[in-house]
């Protein structure tokens, strides 16, 4: 972990992994505050998954302990006041204590910066699952939409498991596990057991 920090937070019914490719629409005044503030200190803001209760409403809400810096990478304006932004996750973190509101609604709070997961070839057991993931990039190029930020890790057990927790439809809150797990390689035979079980992999 690094020393705490203070970012600001945008909570989303989703769960950000590293390497992902996030496209938001931003209409709202505060979240467009918070894009120009991002762009013009150069610095990238907190995806957390809300787990619980609505953040545009008065009544309680809970966060997720985890979540991932999202780094802005594009911006289009369709209107005055409508943002296409295209943002990919970075680093892992975690959230110090209670996350704050300030008087224009926007959140944030005091972060720990996690280790990025070490490189490491994926285990033989789990080769069908990474050809597995080359065939769907491919499908998905082939069909015109390219999926994942390149360069595609075919090699590196992480990247592998996150490209898969992205697509696979399971329910958030397993996400949310399989993106805190800090061993990658433990992330992928999960991922590797989910897939065998659905029969997608042999």
């Amino acid at each position: 972990m690094t020393a705490s920090r203070s970012v600001a937070l945008f909570p989303l019914k989703s769960v950000l992994f590293p390497d992902t490719v996030l496209q938001l629409k931003v209409f709202e005044a505060r979240y467009l505050d918070l894009v120009s503030q991002c762009l013009r200190d150069q610095q990238p803001f907190g995806v957390v998954n809300l787990a619980s209760g609505q953040e545009v409403g008065r009544g309680e809400v809970r966060f997720e302990s985890h979540g991932v810096l999202a780094h802005i990478d594009q911006v289009d304006a369709e209107s005055t006041n409508l943002l296409r932004v295209r943002c990919l996750g970075g680093e892992r973190f975690a959230i110090v204590g209670a996350p704050r509101r300030d008087a224009a609604g926007l959140w944030s709070a005091d972060i720990e910066v996690l280790l990025a997961d070490d490189v490491m070839s994926p285990d033989a057991e789990y080769f069908p699952t990474v050809h597995a993931l080359q065939q769907l990039i491919a499908s998905l190029i082939e069909r015109g939409d390219v999926p994942f930020a390149e360069p595609y890790r075919l090699d590196d057990a992480g990247w592998v498991a996150n490209r898969w927790c992205e697509v696979l439809p399971i329910p958030l809150a397993a996400k949310q596990k399989l993106m805190t797990l800090p061993d990658p390689q433990a992330r992928l035979r999960l991922v590797h057991e989910y897939l065998k079980g659905k029969g997608v992999v042999q």
